[in-house]
Order: structure tokens, then C-alpha cells, then sequence
């Protein structure tokens, strides 16, 4: 068994890991960059490794060990197979298991007891689990799905702004503001959206959230929609847990929570531990069972 155990949680926006020893007390923590692997796999597995190596030196340790770790990934993107068989090889690491950043943020939130979660952050899922039996609910990706997520809050923004613009929605302060960052030119925001992975459009989700707080029409619609695909989503997962304890995680969480349906804000706990620890958690169970097994 390899001295060092890491956890990864990587998204569309950011990438944490922490390090930690082999009985699962975590001894550093790093961050780096967005970790989608599904919409950019070489950015991701560079800014895995940023992330761990940080969190070797956060640790005092050297950052050249991670290379000595097992590590356990809970990725956005990882529902692609083709995906995962291009990144697992790539991965800097002695021993590497990829899974989605869910089930570690499952893990962390819920310890082994049943319930459910939903991740409202660049990408949505989310997950009911019962004894053994974990079920997901969408995390199908930023093209086909993810409704309800930053980032496809902050591009239906941007399209509200265009119609605005084009005089077929009519102006409010959020279309104003969002077309002067573009120096009013909807050309440079179409060259924006040109290259753009969900994380970009995502940094704009806040922006929805503070003009709605200020009244504003188009602001207060788009998020109408949006909070009713998450409570449609909550719905099914209720159906599917029988209700019971319900967490609110990621970078949205907080500003969505207000808005949720009252039959969901009832259910509602804080989770007990975040996504890395749930990682480190979910690495030491994988691992050393493994080396035991095979001892």
C-alpha cells in the first residue's frame, strides 16, 4: 500500500484534492482551475495535477509524490467512456479510480446513510441513495442537459441580452449591464460564446441572482425557469429516496435554496462533510480493501 491517499473533487469551474495518510486524516488541500473532463480533458488533467501537487506542498510535502499516491476522482464529465479511457492513462498518479464528483460529494454530505443530494454548481445532479442502491438523476452534461445550472443560467442571460438587443425581448437593467461588458457590441459576445466551456457562461449565473434580488423582470423569469427544472429533478428524487433528508451542494446552492418549492425546502440538512473528505473517504475504503484483498 503506497504511503499517500488522494482525493480529487474536479468541475466545471474548479478543481480541489487533498492529500492525506492512509488511515484518511488529511494532511493538505490544493485548488487549481476548471476539470471537466468531458469538455476539455487536457485542461482538466492539468489542473489535476496543479491541484494535487498543491496540496502535497500544502502539506510539507513534495510535490513530485504525488506520483507515489492512489487517488480517487470524482470528475464532471465522467459519464463518457471514451472520456474516462482518454484521461485514466494520462493521470499523473500510481493508481487512479474515476467516478463522478457526486458520489464523493454523496459520500462527503451523507456519510453511509441514506438520503439524497442535489449539486447545483456549473453542471446539476443528482443522487438518492438507499442501503446499497445509489441512483442518479441527470449529470448528463452542459449539451443535453444540466438545466438549472450556472451555466446554462448564464447563457440563457446572454440570449436574453441578444434579445433584448434585437428589440424582441424588451431591455432591464441585467440586459444593460451584461451587453456594456462586451462594450455593447453583441459581436464580441458572440466571439465569446464561440469558445466558451460551461465554466465561462457559469460566471454569469451569479449575476442573474443579483438582479433578480433587485426586481428585475427578465432576471426573476429566467430563474423561474430554471428553479422549475430543479424542482421537477427533486421531485423524482423524492419519489425515488420516499423523501427523507435532502442536501444542497455546490457553488449555486445557497443562492437557489430561497427559491426552492416549500415541499423541498422542508427536507433540507446541512451536509455532514464536503466532497473532498468524502473522496478521501471513498479512497481509503477502495484502496486498502484492495491491498487486503490481495495481501
Amino acid at each position: 500500500m503506497h504511503r499517500y491517499l488522494v482525493g480529487v473533487d474536479g468541475g466545471g469551474t474548479s478543481c480541489r484534492a487533498a492529500v492525506a495518510d492512509t488511515t484518511g486524516r488529511i494532511l493538505g488541500r490544493g485548488k487549481s482551475g476548471a476539470s471537466n473532463i468531458m469538455t476539455a480533458p487536457d485542461i482538466a488533467i492539468q489542473n489535476i495535477t496543479k491541484a494535487a501537487q498543491a496540496a502535497f506542498i500544502d502539506a510539507g510535502l513534495a510535490p513530485e509524490l504525488i506520483t507515489e499516491a492512489c487517488t480517487y476522482l470524482g470528475l464532471a464529465g465522467n459519464n463518457v467512456e471514451n472520456t474516462v479511457s482518454y484521461v485514466l492513462p494520462r493521470l499523473p498518479f500510481y493508481q487512479s479510480v474515476i467516478e463522478s464528483d457526486g458520489l464523493i460529494a454523496l459520500q462527503g454530505a451523507l456519510g453511509d446513510g441514506d438520503g439524497s443530494i442535489a449539486i447545483l454548481g456549473t453542471g446539476t445532479i443528482y443522487i438518492a441513495r438507499i442501503g446499497t442502491d445509489v441512483r442518479y438523476i441527470g449529470g448528463w452534461g452542459y449539451y443535453l442537459g444540466d438545466l438549472g445550472s450556472g451555466g446554462r443560467l448564464g447563457q440563457m442571460a446572454l440570449q436574453e441580452t441578444l434579445l433584448a438587443y434585437d428589440g424582441i425581448a424588451q431591455h432591464t437593467p441585467m440586459t444593460h449591464a451584461l451587453i456594456s461588458e462586451f462594450s455593447n457590441d453583441p459581436r464580441k459576445m458572440i466571439a465569446f460564446s464561440q469558445s466558451a466551456i460551461p465554466g465561462d457562461f457559469g460566471r454569469y449565473a451569479p449575476r442573474v441572482f443579483e438582479f433578480a434580488a433587485q426586481g428585475d423582470t427578465a432576471a426573476l423569469s429566467l430563474l423561474s425557469q430554471s428553479v422549475g427544472f430543479i424542482d421537477l429533478a427533486l421531485d423524482r428524487v423524492a419519489e425515488i429516496s420516499s423523501g427523507g433528508r435532502l442536501c444542497l451542494l455546490g457553488g449555486l446552492s445557497a443562492l437557489y435554496a430561497p427559491y426552492l418549492a416549500e415541499r423541498h425546502q422542508q427536507r433540507l440538512v446541512q451536509p455532514a462533510e464536503d466532497a473532498l473528505y468524502g473522496a478521501i473517504s471513498l479512497a481509503k475504503d477502495t484502496f486498502l480493501k484492495h491491498a487486503e484483498n490481495t495481501a
